[in-house]
């Protein structure tokens, strides 16, 4: 019994050991020396070369270039890849959309970037007062006119913003008093956005609501989700946007995590 604990443990320490060189070597896209590994990993240079000789059987790695180097293959890539296309962006969100429904009561609202468009993919009614919105579930979303929208629009490159005002120039129009209708103004307000982290549709969509929204990061800092809570102009004003604002960034910031970003 106790020599078989001592192969665990062994087998153990030796699996760390192999995971420790495969993330130092993911630093290194040129390759790393034998020797640089072994410092950094404080492990000594047999160990190394014992642990990079299994890796590089099993097609982890393979020599670099240069002599006596190792950088890793595409099958870490490839692990890496159906490790992402395996989560499920809703069963993540759910959870933490649910208590953000449940602590302010609000309708929550998440959608995703589509092209030129957002899509709201989940909506959760709100549980106090009778205030319903007119979106729903499938729903595209403009980016010019909606809270989540503008977010797309400010983490996008910057060359982006007039491509998309072009192409969508005989859309773009005032919806309300309040719409943001010109490329110069819209800068303006992206600028805002990314200065606050957070975007808000003040009446620019549907007069009498307004609406938060919170950008969701990805692994590269990327963003092609957003959370946003809608609720009637009245009762953001008497709530206060300061209440409300801290739960949804809080929101956002847990489904960034889940998602690496």
């Amino acid at each position: 019994m106790i020599e078989k604990k001592e192969k665990e443990s062994t087998g153990n320490q030796s699996l760390i050991r192999g995971l420790t060189l495969l993330e130092l070597l993911a630093q290194f896209p040129n390759g790393c020396p034998l020797a640089h590994l072994a410092e950094l990993s404080g492990l000594n240079k047999s160990t190394v070369h014992r642990l990079l000789q299994g890796l590089l059987q099993e097609g982890y790695v393979r020599p670099a270039p240069t002599s006596g180097s190792y950088r890793l293959t595409t099958k870490c890539l490839a692990i890496g890849q159906r490790a992402l296309s395996s989560i499920n962006i809703l069963h993540i969100a759910a959870p933490h959309l649910e208590a953000l429904n449940l602590k302010l009561g609000e309708t929550v609202n998440f959608a995703m970037r589509e092209k030129d468009h957002a899509i709201l993919i989940n909506k959760l009614e709100a549980t106090t007062g009778l205030m319903r919105t007119r979106a729903y579930i499938g729903q595209q979303l403009q980016l010019y006119c909606s809270g989540m929208g503008k977010l797309f629009l400010a983490y996008n490159s910057v060359d982006y913003i007039p491509q998309y005002w072009q192409a969508k120039s005989s859309i773009i129009q005032p919806l309300t008093i309040n719409t943001i209708t010109t490329i110069e103004g819209m800068k303006k307000e992206l600028e805002t956005i990314r200065e606050r982290g957070f975007a808000m549709d003040d009446e620019e969509n549907e007069l009498g609501v307004s609406c938060i929204a919170c950008p969701i990061f990805d692994h590269q800092q990327h963003v092609h989700y957003a959370v946003s809570v809608s609720l009637s102009t009245a009762r953001l004003n008497q709530l206060g946007r300061e209440n409300l604002l801290p739960a949804i960034q809080e929101t956002a910031e847990k489904i960034s995590a889940e998602l690496g970003g």
